[in-house]
């Protein structure tokens, strides 16, 4: 009696098995004999496997359709474009405007030059002077103030004086002193004639130069030098000497 054979699946063949003669003979070469990169490349091509590459060997395209997108793009902004495609700008701060104080430092501190006068007092000297009557003064030098120049370097802040140093002090003008003569001569004895004239000028109740417009009683001729005052005014124009004229 015939039996009819039960259905199979079909036996998958293991990889070992779908190898040709050669294709076996050349993979066990190549893992003899070229155990590196190479050997297992020589492989996998013999077996029909997937290609595999080391970093050097993926072609170009391969290495840039796998490599992240982190890596492909430019690490500098003002090469990498935003959105509308033009590069970046980069902002730059703006410089302050010339005349004005930067906000940091609104209290800065500036410094200028200032130069005071000051008036210096004169001093006062007395000498002795014989012609004149005892008691008597006169002025022979009359005294002048000098002057001293005073230079600070004034310090500022915020356009208040905050500080100042003097620089130079120096008298741009000496003062002259004041120079008075005091009389030291006795008086005469009285012989007639007025202890303020030489020569002898007689006393009287009015004096006049000889040759003159004044009315007497009495007159002299001149020149006379004057001693201190000039009781009867003959030295008209102050020079010391009485009718001189």
């Amino acid at each position: 009696m015939n039996q009819t054979p039960i259905w199979q699946p079909p036996r998958r063949r293991t990889f070992w098995a779908r190898l040709s003669p050669f294709q076996r003979v050349g993979l066990i070469g190549a893992a003899v004999l070229l155990p590196c990169c190479g050997g297992l490349a020589a492989i996998g091509a013999l077996s029909g496997s997937p290609k595999t590459y080391t970093t050097t060997d993926v072609p170009v395209a391969e290495q840039v359709a796998g490599t992240p997108d982190a890596l492909l793009e430019p690490s500098s902004d003002a090469a990498n474009p935003d959105a509308t495609g033009a590069p970046k700008a980069t902002e730059a701060t703006p410089a302050p405007t010339a005349g004005t104080v930067p906000a940091s430092n609104p209290g800065r501190a500036t410094t200028k030059t200032v130069t005071v006068t000051t008036a210096i007092a004169f001093a006062t000297r007395t000498v002795d002077d014989d012609s004149l009557a005892k008691g008597k003064t006169k002025v022979r030098t009359k005294g002048v103030a000098g002057v001293r120049t005073l230079t600070y370097r004034v310090t500022l802040t915020g356009g208040k004086e905050t500080g100042r140093k003097l620089i130079s002090d120096a008298v741009t003008k000496k003062p002259v002193t004041k120079v008075v003569a005091v009389g030291t001569k006795a008086a005469a004895a009285n012989d007639g004639c007025d202890p303020h004239y030489d020569p002898c000028v007689p006393i009287a109740s009015d004096v006049d130069c000889a040759g003159g417009s004044g009315n007497g009683p009495a007159y002299v001729d001149g020149p006379i030098r004057v001693i201190g005052d000039d009781p009867y005014d003959l030295d008209r124009d102050g020079d010391g000497i009485a009718c001189d004229r």
